[in-house]
């Protein structure tokens, strides 16, 4: 399929939009355990500017909040500023454009993205933008997925799918990027001119209370898997639900399971002068 960069726009958006209301309930449990390690590759600390790019329902903007520093968030979906702006009212919440930011040149200390650069159709837009609006010597850090090969929670999904469904049922268009690796992330660092990159897999554990807790946390609290997920056949729905639960089983710990799940976190510096 070849590259649209508006009908990925249009894909990410709606899917965004729909996700809103159950992301903190849901995929926030999984992407939340990698905003303190994004902060510190920023160096997010008191009385230091920092904006959130793809901000989502606020957990970035809210940490960094939470550091002493004067965050501000963005993000394109007004569903999920909504739940943002209800969870989080004292904060600087805007709508906009992360490849066309709405501040000026050299605003920002720092500049983060959780798990939102991969999402943007033209990546090496946003990369520049965030270049521009950070001050001499500001870092901005970001966060991807691993590959599924790397993050277990999509690969027991997508052996199930593969197993029981259609691993191309969804027909979504290609993404906006490739960053699911150390050096796909690097190289985006340096193509935008940033100095001082760094990249390195993350892992932590996505702590679920019951198995079929997973499911329904892609399927409800994200964009792109969701919609293969909501894109499989009826018929095939239970059965794949029934695979994954029960591939959950093996990673219990407790009362509840603890799944593996590794991202990308990748930095770089703008020049001093």
């Amino acid at each position: 399929m070849e590259f649209d960069p508006e009908a990925v726009r249009a894909f990410e958006h709606a899917g965004w939009q729909q996700a809103a209301s159950a992301y903190n309930a849901t995929f926030a449990h999984a992407s939340a355990g990698f905003v303190e390690a994004l902060l510190d590759a920023a160096g997010v600390s008191s009385g230091r500017s920092v904006l959130d790019v793809c901000c989502g329902t606020g957990v970035v903007t809210a940490a960094a909040a939470r550091r002493g520093a004067v965050p501000s968030g963005l993000d394109f979906s007004a569903a999920m500023l909504a739940q943002a702006r209800r969870a989080h009212p004292r904060l600087r919440l805007d709508e906009g454009d992360a490849e066309a930011l709405p501040y000026a040149d050299r605003s920002f200390d720092a500049v983060v993205s959780n798990f939102g650069i991969h999402h943007i159709a033209n990546s090496d837009r946003a990369m520049a933008e965030a270049r521009r609006v950070l001050r001499p010597g500001g870092r901005f850090a970001i966060t991807t997925w691993a590959a599924p090969t790397e993050n277990v929670a999509w690969r027991l999904l997508l052996d199930a799918i593969g197993a029981h469904g259609d691993l191309h049922a969804a027909r979504a268009p290609p993404s906006g990027g490739n960053l699911q690796t150390p050096q796909a992330a690097l190289r985006l660092f340096e193509a935008a001119g940033f100095s001082e990159c760094r990249a390195e897999a993350v892992r932590r554990e996505w702590l679920l209370s019951q198995p079929r807790d997973l499911l329904t946390a892609l399927a409800r609290g994200t964009a792109r898997t969701a919609a293969l997920i909501d894109a499989q056949p009826a018929a095939a729905t239970p059965a794949i639900e029934a695979a994954v639960a029960a591939a959950v089983l093996r990673y219990r710990r407790g009362d509840g399971f603890a799944v593996p799940i590794v991202a990308i976190l990748a930095s770089g510096t703008t020049s001093p002068g």
